[in-house]
């Protein structure tokens, strides 16, 4: 008795419209339409760090490479930043290595970790209006999300894992004679860090922060397509008193730096967020390297089931959030819907109804969406819905 919105949209889709321009014309006049300039004085930031953070120098790609970082409201360049390769990402885990095999990271205590991830959680926060920005303009998400989710978000993370820092416990088993068992969690070394461009700061917290704590040094590879808010994460960090080695992040490609980093002999551990395509490949690099560590987060297919009986304009409401949230950019978005008949033909139309009443514009303007990271995305969406 379950059945998908979706046919109902095959249905509509047959009645007579006007036609469709080719879709590259409909997302260039996407585009075009989102190059008019922001609103007078939307607090657009300029990118003041744009290297690579290499134990703790900032510093050029070894091959002296960039690449321009795209703003997605005008699909012209921001800046450029530096270029990370297999090179750079040797140099990265090197320092890496010794930060963690020689340096003071590891063998503080708990207590001293901590207290330096609080001074780095109070710098993020003293640079957040700075942040929220970068985040907005680099990624494209509405300001109010990057100032009131992402970055405060981030922000406590990082105090929430330096309170953890001290408190990391074993524990002693009862054996029987003339023994004594006992469990300790020790660092695992060097952690490769990926992250995707959805998120850009928020997902580097997720994973820098508990590395940190729990006393592993890390190389963390950032999305090509929204690198501006963890480099200049990285540049905090040096002010922070985080030592040198133990946190390095680089701006590069996934082809090159994020492969380099995913098969390197000497990390232990690989930590990737992103499409379940890649996930496969990094977790094949893992095991044809040195079988380290991996921990993956991948994309999904999330359903929303509205059953019979339901508060229908409750589950539009949820139905709504849970696809529009963040552009849809999100692994968990609810991206499918299995609607009961009884409720079918209410849900369907006030839930296209909610979708027209979202405002979409310049990010920095008082809107519910931004564009799309990057053009690829509503040209994906358009030949989707060209399916219908």
């Amino acid at each position: 008795m379950l059945r998908a919105a979706a046919r109902l949209a095959r249905a509509r889709a047959a009645l007579p419209r006007a036609p469709l321009a080719p879709v590259q014309l409909q997302c260039r006049a996407f585009s075009e339409a989102m190059q008019e300039p922001p609103p007078e004085g939307g607090g657009v930031p300029v990118p003041t760090q744009t290297k690579l953070l290499i134990n703790g120098e900032l510093v050029d790609a070894v091959g002296g490479k960039t690449f321009p970082v795209i703003d997605p409201r005008t699909e012209l360049p921001i800046c450029e930043v530096a270029e990370a390769t297999a090179a750079d990402v040797d140099i990265a885990v090197a320092a890496a290595r010794r930060a963690f095999d020689l340096g003071p990271w590891p063998k503080m205590s708990g207590r001293e970790r901590g207290r330096i991830l609080f001074r780095f959680a109070d710098l993020l926060e003293a640079h957040a209006e700075e942040l929220a920005a970068l985040e907005t303009l680099d990624n494209g998400k509405p300001l109010f999300f990057s100032r009131n989710a992402d970055i405060p978000l981030s922000i406590d993370h990082f105090r929430y894992f330096a309170g953890w820092a001290d408190k990391i416990h074993g524990k002693t088993i009862p054996v029987d004679g003339d023994l004594f068992a006992y469990t300790l969690h020790e660092p695992i070394g060097v952690v490769g860090q990926i992250t995707p461009w959805n998120f850009p700061l928020l997902m580097a917290a997720w994973k820098v922060a508990p590395a940190l704590a729990c006393g592993n040094t890390v190389v963390l590879k950032v999305a090509e397509q929204t690198p501006l808010t963890a480099l200049r994460m990285g540049e905090l960090a040096i002010e922070a008193g985080i030592p040198p080695g133990v946190l390095n992040v680089l701006s590069g490609f996934g082809e090159t730096a994020g492969a380099a980093l995913s098969e390197h002999m000497d990390v232990d551990k690989v930590a990737f967020t992103g499409s379940t395509e890649v996930g496969r490949t990094v977790m094949e690099a893992a095991a044809r390297s040195n079988l380290k560590k991996v921990s993956l987060e991948l994309g999904g297919k999330s359903p929303v089931i509205v059953c019979e009986g339901v508060d229908v304009d409750f589950a539009v409401e949820q139905a709504s959030y849970a696809l529009f949230f963040n552009h849809g950019q999100c692994c968990a978005a609810g991206s499918r819907c299995y609607v009961h008949d009884s409720v079918y033909d209410e849900f369907v139309a006030k839930v296209a109804a909610k979708a027209k009443e979202r405002r979409v514009g310049d990010p920095f303007g008082d809107v519910d969406q931004g564009p799309q990271v990057s053009l690829t995305l509503p040209l994906r969406v358009r030949v989707l819905t060209l399916a219908l």
